[in-house]
């Protein structure tokens, strides 16, 4: 295998210039740096990533930490980040913390010390990356920290969501609730509410977590003991797929006998029979730009925009009636 040793030979310069040149850190003459390429392009020369990683304390490498592989909106989200990561010449290591914090705790240590660029974490636990020595970026969930964020404007969504639902004619609601852990739980919470304020509507809330047989389970639960129920918001499209499944099981006919609107926009909603309604985020978007900005920071440019927003859509399919917004 070739070495910068051999590259340092047929340039007829030192080991520790074509090492500087390699990792661009320090000065390298016009003549040394002709030399250098020459002799690299000569001996068809690639340069060992680990000990690059090792002599610079940074490599190329940008960790993914999301918090549940098997909810179709973090696969689609990672799809983004890699993407972008990719167009700018970096590769991403994901890691799945399973919504569980000493995971994550576990994941992002092992990241910041392994010498990678930067971290963008999607978090269950709002700890991590209050001390980073690197840079970071909170994706869709925001902890509570001064670092920089990409996320969905949660309450503006199920404002539109609740509007919608009363538009359609509901008039007693089940309000499946994400995780208490989570601020954007929280925040699609009280957006909904905005929403039915002041309105002749009875609302339920219970906690679900975004997993698909749990949602059923306590839809499934719920329904048996509130027959009247007549609309059904999920906080994930994921817990609103689950009380979909449970409502067949209850020969609830959808959208006829009882309403349904999820909250992400991941594609599987466009295939479920019906198809579901939901509060869409730009998913792509969300990933494309929390890596264009983590990337701004790791090659120590300006950001301009610490902590971006980004508005979701209202995507009217077929689990709703029509309402007279469209």
């Amino acid at each position: 295998m070739v070495t910068i040793h051999d590259v340092a030979k047929r340039a007829n310069v030192s080991a520790a210039t074509v090492s500087r040149y390699i990792n661009k850190n320090g000065y390298v003459g016009k003549k040394s740096r002709e030399a250098i390429e020459h002799a690299i392009k000569e001996l068809n020369f690639v340069p060992n990533n680990v000990a690059r990683t090792l002599s610079t304390k940074q490599s190329n490498m940008i960790g993914l930490i999301i918090p549940d592989i098997k909810n179709p909106f973090f696969p689609e989200l990672a799809r983004a980040v890699e993407d972008t990561a990719y167009k700018y010449g970096y590769t991403v290591i994901l890691c799945n913390s399973d919504e569980n914090p000493k995971k994550e705790q576990h994941y992002f240590k092992a990241l910041t010390q392994e010498y990678v660029a930067g971290v963008i974490i999607t978090s269950t636990h709002s700890g991590n990356g209050q001390e980073a020595t690197i840079p970071i970026v909170a994706l869709d969930r925001a902890p509570i920290m001064d670092i920089p964020s990409v996320t969905t404007n949660n309450i503006l969504g199920t404002e539109m969501a609740g509007r919608y639902m009363l538009e359609c004619g509901a008039k007693e609601l089940l309000f499946l609730k994400g995780p208490k852990q989570l601020i954007s739980s929280e925040q699609r919470l009280k957006g909904f509410l905005k929403a039915v304020e002041g309105k002749n509507i009875k609302v339920h809330i219970v906690e679900s977590p975004y997993d698909f047989k749990v949602a059923e389970h306590i839809t499934f639960q719920f329904l048996q003991k509130h027959s009247t129920i007549d609309g059904i918001f999920g906080s994930s499209d994921v817990s609103a797929i689950g009380a979909l499944k449970a409502c067949e099981k209850l020969n609830r006919s959808v959208p006829n006998d009882i309403q349904i609107i999820g909250f992400d926009g991941i594609q599987l909603g466009n295939y479920t029979t019906p198809s579901l309604t939901t509060v869409a985020q730009n998913i792509y978007k969300l990933g494309e730009t929390a890596a264009e900005l983590l990337i701004q920071q790791i090659e120590g440019k300006r950001i301009t925009e610490k902590n971006i927003v980004i508005n979701p859509e209202l995507v009217v399919r077929e689990t709703t009636r029509k309402g007279f917004l469209q």
